[in-house]
């Protein structure tokens, strides 16, 4: 108390500041201050009052709380605090503050919140987890499949039930895929972000190949068509930790739900296509969403629709439209392979390594991230795409690669094997479309011999063979080795070099 009464002295006699006091009496300015409050509100000031000792003085300036007992004491709907607590940046210190404001009585901030943690761990372990609304989407594919019939074979297939799930409603998605490919993959995300009429913030998915190329604790690799789908719809994809069921177990439980609440009341029903299972698996999908909560106030559709539906961000204008990712070099002739297609880009990149964009109708060439080349998607095997303005004005970048070079390099094997080479460049529309095959036919050389080469070149003209594939196949069967038949030059002069005219000894 003699701290008190010098402090109170200096105060209001000395007229010190607060600072000035707390060094004088040796306590900080803080204990200065309350020292002043609490006098304040008793009324107190320098000279203390006459008969006012040390016990009474500090019964006035530090008088018992009031003692509220415990029952009846207001307690908060922890329901509700635990819904709260799920909007964005809601935090228990800013629920405690609303609390206070309305019943000042109530608990301290410390009980406050040990109150609502022991509520909250006899919820069931899942619910543990603190979800923002519209921050993340679970997705996972069940365990259980669900058969399929073939109607006309009786064959049974079974279908891969996807599985998503919001963070904050649980409000769940199922629908069933024949595969867990990356085709289907990428489709139940599109016809997700549609049912749920909005986007989240975060996908969060398992590490099955289709979306995660290498799994990683630290830097996963997304597949490049899993990413550029959550760039088309602007959110993320944070994949769960490899073997870390925890970082996912919203979509553990809603895939435990799908397969007790769906999968188990189809047990007995046959279905013969996809879409009639889909059907019913939507029927059911709806009635799980509507379910009540066994702890908690309302059912899934009631939290997603006042809860998590505003915050989710709006779909894009035209939804994903699925693209497959791939590498292609360039060849010497300007031609990439795609699917056994060649297509052309720039003569400015050979040899260069392109990216592949293919979707259902285009293959899109991109180098550096920049598109350089776009042909509508062929199914022709072994067919060419060629646009004309990816040919170059002149060969001078490229002058060893002329037609009339690749002549010259097959004549030196021999006469026949440069007709041959010849032959085949005159029968594309574009000679570079020829230059693979002449090559092909040159290197043949190195794994028989060019002696052999030559003949095998002689008989494929003699039987109107003119195909690199047919020289390969005479010199891997060895009838280079056999005696060609004896036919008269004028014979062969009428013989029409044609690759369906091969000559009856073409078959011996």
């Amino acid at each position: 108390m003699r701290k008190i009464k010098d402090v109170l002295r200096l105060h209001f006699d000395a007229g010190l500041k607060h600072r000035a006091i707390a060094r004088s009496v040796g306590t900080s300015h803080t204990t200065v201050s309350d020292y002043l409050k609490r006098a304040g509100r008793a009324g107190l000031s320098w000279p203390l009052p006459d008969g006012l000792d040390e016990t009474l003085l500090e019964q006035r300036l530090f008088p018992p709380a009031v003692a509220i007992p415990t029952d009846q004491r207001p307690v908060p709907v922890w329901s509700t605090i635990h819904q709260e607590l799920k909007r964005k940046s809601v935090t228990l210190a800013l629920l405690w503050e609303e609390y206070q404001s309305l019943y000042p009585e109530g608990y301290r901030y410390s009980r406050f919140c040990d109150l609502y943690r022991e509520w909250s761990g006899k919820l069931r372990l899942s619910m543990r987890q603190v979800h923002k609304a519209g921050e993340k989407m679970f997705v996972d594919y069940a365990g259980q499949t669900l058969p399929i019939v073939d109607r006309h074979t009786g064959e049974i297939r079974e279908a891969q039930l996807f599985v998503a799930a919001l963070g904050a409603s649980s409000q769940t998605f199922v629908e069933a895929t024949w595969t867990q490919g990356l085709p289907d993959w990428i489709g139940s995300h599109v016809r997700a972000f549609s049912f749920y009429g909005g986007v989240a913030e975060i996908v969060v998915p398992d590490n099955l190949k289709s979306g995660v190329s290498k799994p990683c604790r630290y830097e996963p690799q997304i597949n490049p068509t899993y990413a550029e789908m959550a760039a088309h719809y602007g959110c993320a994809v944070i994949p769960a930790r490899v073997r870390k069921p925890k970082d996912k177990a919203k979509a553990e439980v809603a895939v435990q739900v799908a397969e007790r609440w769906i999968l188990a009341r189809l047990r007995n029903r046959t279905f013969f296509s996809l879409s009639e299972a889909n059907a019913e698996i939507r029927r059911l999908l709806e009635q799980l969403n509507r379910r009540p909560f066994k702890k908690l106030p309302g059912c899934r559709q009631e939290l997603f629709e006042t809860l998590e539906r505003p915050t989710l961000k709006p779909l894009p204008a035209v939804p994903y439209q699925f693209a497959e990712w791939r590498h292609a070099r360039v060849n010497i002739d300007y031609h990439a392979e795609v699917d056994s297609h060649y297509y052309s880009v720039p003569y400015v990149l050979v040899k260069e390594q392109l990216d592949v964009r293919l979707t259902a109708t285009t293959v899109e060439f991109l180098h550096k991230g920049q598109r350089v080349a776009s042909h509508p998607r062929s199914p022709q095997r072994y067919g060419y795409s060629t646009l004309g303005e990816h040919m170059p004005k002149s060969h001078r970048e490229f002058a060893e690669w002329t037609p009339q070079r690749l002549v010259n390099w097959a004549a030196k094997t021999g006469p026949h094997t440069a007709a041959l080479a010849e032959q085949i460049l005159s029968s594309r529309a574009h000679p570079q479309q020829g230059y693979r095959s002449v090559l092909g036919l040159i290197r043949l050389a190195k794994s028989y011999t060019p002696q052999r080469l030559e003949v095998a070149c002689q008989r494929a003209l003699a039987n109107g063979a003119c195909r690199l594939k047919s020289v390969a196949s005479i010199l891997k069967t060895g009838l280079d080795r056999q005696p060609l038949p004896e036919t008269s030059e004028q014979q062969l002069s009428l013989l029409p070099c044609h690759d369906n005219i091969r000559g009856a000894d073409y078959y011996h």
